[in-house]
């Protein structure tokens, strides 16, 4: 069966990517008074050791260096203590922008409030943090609503009855337990589908590949994993495959990554919800360089669809988006 709910992103991306400009025409880069001389503007990412946040951080770059910006990554390895080096850097250096991907929803907010004191705009990319006052803008995926699509095909994959495991991501980041909600208040109302294990294994392949070892170890009969992204979902369906259990147990993901999406052609994972890293990117960059401009008026938070991919549908996608 097909799945039948499906988010349309292209009018946001349009719209997000056409605003009007303060100042002069898109694309020509920062003014005299809005920059002077200085167009330096960081981009600071959570992880560099997942694909997907590597995609996020390299569109925004070279989206900011075609606007005509100098634009430096900074790698916060999943670190809270690094991030926060890295605003004591970007701070002292005068950077005029931040693009900024947080590692923590709460512990976060004192680096972008510390930007803001310092006259230094942060504009969030894919993970929110939890203050309305201290960011411009937060570009941020319909998470909730993904994972609700991807319960409802699970639902219809799996059944009504089985036993599953959940693999969580960060504990401190929203997108772990939007996740979890969004998916749970479908397959919750099953009674027959038992959760016997919930674990968190930080977003990170290899701690998956371990926690699902683990988990098999303990529960070898069970008919399905949930993976709070797709890097997990490699690590999971790794598993998997060592235990001989890969045909038989289905595990669903969530981010829309390269390795993910090929596997779902070949039927060896069952779904994933899409994300546009990209548009997330660009849409970042774009009203950093508006705001540079003079705009102010903008939105806190900006939501980006989230699309599911099955077997079904997979030929429409390739990793990261939507076939060009």
């Amino acid at each position: 069966m097909k799945p039948t709910i499906r988010w349309s992103w292209v009018g946001l991306a349009v719209s997000v990517g056409m605003l009007g400009w303060t100042g002069c025409k898109p694309g020509s880069g920062p003014t005299e008074s809005a920059a002077g001389d200085n167009r330096r503007v960081a981009v600071v990412i959570s992880t560099l050791n997942n694909p997907w946040f590597v995609v996020l951080a390299e569109t925004a770059r070279d989206r900011l260096r075609a606007l005509g910006y100098e634009a430096t990554v900074f790698d916060s390895q999943n670190d809270p203590a690094k991030e926060a080096a890295h605003f004591d850097n970007i701070i002292a250096s005068r950077y005029v922008a931040v693009l900024f991907n947080p590692t923590d929803a709460d512990g976060s907010i004192a680096n972008v409030r510390r930007a803001k004191a310092a006259g230094i705009p942060v504009f969030c990319m894919d993970r929110e943090i939890n203050a309305t006052d201290a960011a411009v803008c937060q570009i941020l995926s319909d998470n909730y609503s993904g994972a609700v699509a991807v319960g409802r095909y699970f639902v219809q994959v799996v059944g009504s009855t089985g036993k599953y495991v959940e693999l969580l991501g960060l504990v401190g980041d929203n997108n772990t337990w939007n996740r979890s909600k969004g998916f749970h208040s479908v397959v919750d109302r099953y009674p027959g589908l038992r959760m016997v294990a919930q674990q968190s294994a930080d977003f990170d392949r290899a701690r998956a590949l371990e926690v699902m070892e683990a988990v098999l170890q303990a529960n070898p009969d069970i008919d399905a994993v949930f993976c709070g992204n797709d890097a997990m979902a490699m690590g999971a369906y790794q598993a998997l495959v060592a235990a001989g259990k890969a045909e038989r147990v289905k595990v669903f993901g969530f981010d829309g990554a390269e390795d993910v999406v090929r596997l779902i052609g070949e039927g060896k994972i069952a779904a994933t919800a899409m994300q546009f890293p990209k548009v997330m990117a660009r849409t970042a960059a774009e009203f950093a360089d508006a705001y540079l401009k003079g705009k102010r008026d903008f939105p806190q938070k900006v939501p980006v669809a989230v699309e599911l991919v099955t077997r079904d549908n997979v030929h429409e996608y390739q990793g990261y988006g939507r076939k060009e």
